[in-house]
């Protein structure tokens, strides 16, 4: 199938391969971090903020990055992503267990993977076929999810057999590297000199994207608040173990792959407006259980409703998607779009690293109610302002 969409001549083969390697890795780190920080590591409500503020800064950075680095090709980026990766995966697997070196740890692995996060979309692009690059993007994207999905359920079956025998997270973290590692020597096969999309390394303001950008502000600004104390509110207020929390993640990535085509059958049936508006009101319910589950259910049961509310969370916010079709219907050209819709990343990011640093303060000063009804309000806000998108009128502004 492959075959039929990549330039035979290209390193696709290693290209996909990596990319579940990578993916692997990520969920082997990503499902035993949150307990790794609230256990061993002893971070509270707000050391978990500060630690996340500096998780998404590199997103933030990613635009100046990549703009230091134009003379790189595409490949060349992606295995410097890789080697800063393994940096930061080997740190995390040496360095004791302070908030300081953690955090530095945590922030040199997410440059990495920005790094590569930057590169994906044009590698897959410039080794697919002409008029397959939908496709292309589609395998891209599968084969890293795939990878992360394995390492989601890696973690569930060894915490489930092995848990409370001896500490397994710096084993996890040890063969996170050693995956890298096998990832990087794969990504040594790219010898290619693709270039850089270069949409990626500027930003790109126009007066009539204005609305989008808003939009980007009010849906980072809700995201991270679930991205990041959705699942250490299970962990610290629930006690949920690193096996639980690992397959609430699996369960919440099979739901996406699941619900995603359908989330874009609505947006072209119902249109892009529509979706935006409506999903908060799914939105509003979920952040009232996620926060007020404890008042209403016993503990054991609130626990489960949380849960629930966390995977409705992750499907509803894949009507993100909605946005970047209105951005489609503003532009001009495809490279206006994909302009765009980097600098709405770079924007997503700016809000995201700020809610991360105070929302931490918010939950242990205001309580974790307060926290996520701010979420609530953000997607009201969110939805008001979809409200008012025409995509005929805000072109001419």
């Amino acid at each position: 199938m492959s075959s039929r969409i990549f330039r035979p001549e290209s390193q696709y083969r290693a290209f996909i391969l990596s990319l579940v390697i990578f993916g692997l890795a990520y969920g082997l780190y990503k499902a035993v971090l949150d307990n790794y920080l609230a256990e061993i590591v002893s971070m509270t409500q707000f050391d978990r903020g500060v630690s996340e503020f500096f998780r998404e800064l590199p997103g933030f950075m990613l635009v100046f990055v990549l703009a230091l680095l134009y003379e790189f090709s595409a490949e060349n980026i992606f295995k410097a992503g890789a080697v800063v990766m393994l940096a930061g995966m080997v740190m995390q697997s040496v360095i004791p267990a302070s908030r300081v070196l953690v955090t530095c740890a945590v922030f040199v692995y997410s440059l990495g993977e920005h790094m590569q996060f930057g590169m994906r979309s044009t590698l897959a692009l410039e080794y697919a076929k002409s008029g397959r690059g939908g496709a292309a993007l589609g395998i891209q994207n599968a084969a890293y999810q795939c990878g992360t999905l394995a390492g989601y359920i890696v973690v569930a079956v060894v915490f489930g057999l092995l848990a409370g025998k001896f500490s397994l997270y710096r084993p996890m973290f040890i063969t996170s590297s050693a995956i890298i590692l096998a990832g990087f020597i794969i990504t040594l096969r790219m010898t290619g000199s693709s270039r850089q999309e270069h949409t990626v390394t500027r930003f790109y303001f126009r007066r009539k994207y204005f609305k989008f950008y808003m939009l980007e502000i009010f849906y980072g600004a809700r995201k991270q608040i679930f991205f990041t104390f959705g699942p250490y509110l299970l962990v610290l207020f629930y006690g949920a173990g690193a096996m639980a929390v690992s397959i609430l993640f699996a369960v919440s990535a099979v739901a996406c792959f699941v619900f995603s085509p359908v989330i874009g059958r609505i947006i072209d049936r119902f249109g892009y407006k529509i979706v935006m508006v409506m999903d908060t009101l799914i939105l509003v319910a979920v952040c009232f259980f996620y926060g007020f589950a404890h008042h209403i259910f016993p503990m054991d049961v609130a626990f489960i409703v949380c849960c629930v509310n966390y995977v409705l969370d992750a499907v509803i916010s894949l009507a993100s998607m909605a946005s970047n079709v209105y951005v489609q219907d503003l532009s001009d050209t495809p490279e206006e779009v994909k302009a765009t819709i980097s600098t709405g990343v770079s924007v997503n990011h700016l809000i995201t690293i700020l809610i991360a640093l105070f929302g931490g303060w918010i939950w242990q000063v205001l309580g974790i109610e307060t926290l996520f009804m701010m979420s609530a309000v953000f997607g009201l806000f969110n939805s008001a302002y979809a409200a008012t998108v025409d995509a005929e009128k805000d072109r001419l502004a």
